[in-house]
């Protein structure tokens, strides 16, 4: 048996993909992936010479590329973990966020349906098309609103967050028009091992090592639900093994913290494992900037529908999952200094200008 993933050389699906094929009996992995700048096979290293990683360096928007894929490895399940993902970058370039996020997505239903439609009954039974969102999509709570639910309205606010918010709706269109077996998982922001560093947790590492500033968007306090990455794949385990066809299932850590509460902790962190020169903290690198145009201000996922109907809950507590993620990129500075190539570089100084 065998799953064909999307986006599996990035930060959750890299992680999904290692963490699926950790169990010996695992079934093989079509792993398919773009490569754009935050997909990095050197996170896959130690799947090299396990013939049950295919690695297919391509887009899903590829209809002949994910037909023919489709067709010679019969996948059991399609997970799209495919994604831009980053919402800065959706406000200064927003055409590839629609490219890949609603056209890609409707490219590879649209493969998927056809493969689907030609099995023979069984078979199409037991498929499952599995598609990974955000919560970014249901848009920004009030200080004393409920958290998100499966059922809140969307009213995304980004063009990141407009565009899958797209594809969830192409998602749930497909199954009730065609009858194709989806299941949707909507989750909170993720921190781990892999992260490219342009999200907030990994940036805050890698400046304050490199004793550059730690810049903060306005007042730092944006609060968003952090989840634990490696709780994130076993969420998806669940919901592919045992979710309703048709559901959705938002997957939340029950942990909400501010943006400036987050940038503490891992300065605390570092002084405690990798103290600077001097016994200073590395809260002195810290510098507001200003707020990046529409900035959400609060995430929250209620995720008692998956604990409910399918057991699952984080194993991971955000002091023990912060712990951890520090502690992985101290031991790995090879694979951080090797991801930041020139143009993220660029990138970074355009953004955040001198306070990177």
């Amino acid at each position: 048996m065998t799953i064909l993933v999307t986006g599996g050389a990035g930060f959750i699906g890299g992680n999904f993909v290692l963490d699926w094929l950790a169990e010996p009996q695992a079934e093989s992995v079509v792993n398919l992936d773009k490569l754009t700048y935050a997909g990095n096979l050197e996170t896959l290293a130690s799947l090299s010479g396990d013939s049950r990683h295919v690695f297919v360096h391509g887009d899903m928007a590829d209809a002949e590329l994910v037909t023919r894929l489709l067709a010679e490895h019969q996948p059991r399940a399609v997970l799209n973990f495919a994604a831009e993902s980053h919402v800065d970058r959706s406000i200064s370039g927003p055409e590839a966020f629609v490219q890949t996020n609603v056209m890609g997505t409707f490219k590879l239903l649209e493969a998927v349906r056809a493969y689907w439609g030609g099995l023979a009954s069984g078979a199409q039974q037991a498929f499952r098309f599995l598609h990974v969102s955000t919560d970014e999509v249901y848009g920004s709570l009030g200080p004393g609103e409920a958290a998100f639910t499966e059922s809140h309205r969307y009213q995304p606010n980004s063009p990141y967050s407009a565009s899958k918010a797209a594809s969830d709706h192409l998602v749930r269109a497909y199954h009730h028009t065609y009858g194709l077996p989806v299941l949707t998982t909507n989750c909170s922001n993720n921190y781990g091992p892999f992260h490219f560093p342009e999200k907030l947790i990994p940036l805050m590492i890698v400046n304050a090592l490199a004793g550059k500033l730690l810049p903060v968007y306005g007042d730092g306090m944006q609060i968003r639900d952090w989840l634990y990455v490696k709780d994130h794949c076993s969420a998806i385990r669940r919901v592919l093994q045992a979710g309703r066809l048709g559901e959705v299932y938002n997957v939340g850590g029950w942990n909400e913290k501010a943006n400036i509460e987050i940038v503490h902790t891992v300065c605390d962190l570092l002084d405690e494992m990798q103290p600077r020169a001097g016994g200073l903290s590395y809260r002195g690198q810290i510098t507001h900037v200003t707020d990046r145009p529409g900035h959400d201000r609060r995430y929250a996922i209620d995720a008692r529908k998956l604990h409910g109907e399918l057991g699952w809950k984080p194993a991971e507590t955000f002091d023990t999952g912060i712990r951890q993620t520090v502690s992985w990129y101290l031991d790995h500075p090879g694979w951080v200094a090797r991801v930041q190539s020139g143009a993220y570089r660029e990138w970074v100084q355009a953004q955040y200008g001198q306070a990177a």
